[in-house]
């Protein structure tokens, strides 16, 4: 895995966020590759499966389709998108060589109840998929709000630098505030 060198000037981010209906089957990714003086030099687009298992493979097809080899790390909205499909942060960052950075801005106490009642004959590998999740870690951004982080191939307190540097107000970083009204523009353009 490449190393995080948070130093460089031209750091770039590959930042997903993602947006969909509760009528809709599949949800819409956004990916910006944003550098960290929130230049956007760079788009991709996916699609995952509501309730399905697909997101962990999206991802990674995203950051290929790309062919971007100057992208330092990943950005992701959550690592339980579209409605339960786990996002595995291990398989992303062994499979793009990158670090990956999963933000999230609630607190709480699980998801294990959810994840029996949404999936009562197949609750057992949904709910392996999350317990194999690290435990969310809690970030004081600069601006004074916490957001919850999830790190693989760099450390929390690189994490912590980061999202202080991209976050201009309130608690979501930059990159992901745009890749989400981006994938919701394109929800609503498809409906």
């Amino acid at each position: 895995m490449r190393p995080l060198h948070i130093e460089k000037k031209g750091l770039r981010c590959l930042a997903i966020a993602e947006s969909f209906t509760q009528k809709s089957a599949k949800s819409v990714l956004a990916g910006i590759v944003m550098r960290r003086d929130f230049v956007i030099d760079g788009f991709v687009f996916g699609k995952t499966t509501l309730e399905g298992d697909d997101a962990t493979d999206e991802i990674v097809k995203m950051y290929r389709r790309l062919g971007r080899p100057d992208i330092s790390y990943l950005l992701i909205s959550g690592l339980i998108i579209s409605m339960y499909n786990i996002v595995d942060p291990k398989k992303v960052a062994a499979e793009v060589g990158l670090p990956v950075i999963a933000v999230t801005y609630k607190d709480s106490s699980g998801i294990e109840d959810a994840i029996k009642y949404h999936f009562p004959k197949r609750f057992d590998k949904k709910l392996e998929q999350y317990t194999n999740l690290e435990k969310r870690q809690k970030i004081k951004l600069h601006t004074g709000s916490p957001v919850y982080v999830r790190c693989e191939g760099c450390t929390v307190l690189k994490a912590e630098k980061i999202l202080n540097g991209l976050t201009l107000q309130g608690h979501v970083p930059e990159p992901l505030r745009i890749a989400h009204l981006l994938a919701r523009a394109l929800l609503l353009e498809s409906a």
